[in-house]
């Protein structure tokens, strides 16, 4: 059985995600350790044990250690299996999160499969749901994953309360990608939300950020929709608010998200998205630090050689390069590239077995 340290690198719920669901496709026995040693509150989580119930699931695994504050997990994989699936976390921990130790292992099942997830999709520490809807699974579709992502409440920290129903189509392999440099920008669009808020301050949200981009981007179409409800028949558990905001180009697109928090004006909010994608625009890079982070797993597991531009090297980043190459045997290239950085893989070519 592997043993995987979950103090390396950025010693967070990362490794927790990219291991098991590695573990879950190759039918790995693995045993994880120090799990989340570097924060504040080491172990389990309510997010982290929804993510490993739920792969679990997606595999016939037995698992011990499942337990709140746990710090050591053996999971062991049988059988991988498709359907209908509905997870709960309890709490107003992260669907993205989860979704992001569900999707790789998703992609390979021997039927399409369906997912209903209660929790949070607008929360600190993690990636909003819309981010994974108009940025991610727009990737993941380039190599051949299609993922359907419906947001039906949206949660917030503390209260939660959000549902989203995931749908994702199996694939015979995972087609690699070759695209470092982003291209001309095409448009930029983005989503600007409020619940249990006042309507304006969405709208504020959005012209905060628009009016940075424009100074940017003065010829670039700027498309960002507000999302308000009607505070008596609202249904979320709110309060929350947040933008996320996406930049479509040549050859990929790329996000920039911020969350509204208590004391923090409207206006911070916008703009801080929008400065947040402008940094990741003006690398020229074809991906975004956080969409570069993420697609390690699927590169690592493509049919045949992939090459990336990512606009900046993160602990995120190289710690899920260390962890994918250690339970999977490829070997990644990193080396500085323009104003960012260029990644390269051979992947392993796995293929569904189902299929």
């Amino acid at each position: 059985m592997l043993t995987i340290d979950g103090s390396i690198g950025e010693g967070g719920g990362q490794i927790l995600r990219t291991a098991i669901a590695l573990s879950a496709l190759l039918l790995k026995p693995i045993r994880v350790i120090n799990i989340r040693a570097k924060r504040p509150r080491p172990g389990l989580r309510p997010q982290h044990l929804m993510s490993i119930k739920a792969v679990a699931s997606l595999c016939n695994a037995e698992v011990n250690g499942l337990t709140i504050g746990s710090r050591e997990i053996t999971f062991k994989p049988r059988k991988l299996v498709g359907g209908e699936f509905k997870f709960d976390i309890g709490t107003a921990g992260s669907i993205s999160l989860v979704l992001q130790a569900l999707l790789p292992v998703a992609a390979f099942l021997p039927e399409p499969t369906r997912f209903k997830i209660k929790g949070g999709t607008d929360v600190p520490k993690s990636p909003p749901i819309d981010y994974l809807k108009h940025v991610f699974s727009q990737i993941l579709e380039k190599m051949g994953v299609k993922v359907d992502i419906n947001i039906v409440r949206r949660g917030h920290y503390p209260r939660g309360g959000g549902i989203v129903e995931v749908s994702v189509d199996p694939v015979k392999f995972l087609k690699p990608l070759n695209v470092t440099e982003r291209g001309r920008i095409i448009e930029i669009r983005g989503i600007s939300h409020a619940v249990k808020l006042p309507a304006h301050v969405a709208e504020r949200q959005k012209k905060s950020a628009i009016d940075f981009l424009r100074k940017k981007l003065p010829d670039t179409p700027i498309q960002v929709i507000t999302e308000t409800y009607d505070p008596r028949r609202d249904p979320h558990f709110g309060p929350g608010s947040g933008i996320v905001l996406w930049a479509i180009t040549e050859k990929n697109v790329l996000g920039g998200d911020s969350l509204g928090a208590r004391g923090k004006p409207a206006e911070v909010v916008g703009r801080e998205a929008a400065e947040k994608l402008w940094f990741e625009l003006s690398s020229g890079m074809a991906f975004d630090r956080h969409s570069g982070d993420m697609i390690i797993p699927y590169m690592a597991l493509a049919r045949g050689f992939s090459r990336i531009g990512i606009s900046t090297s993160t602990l995120h980043l190289t710690t899920n390069i260390r962890l994918v190459e250690e339970i999977t045997g490829v070997k990644f290239n990193m080396k500085p590239y323009g104003k960012g950085i260029q990644l390269e893989v051979n992947g392993l070519g796995y293929s569904n077995p189902a299929l």
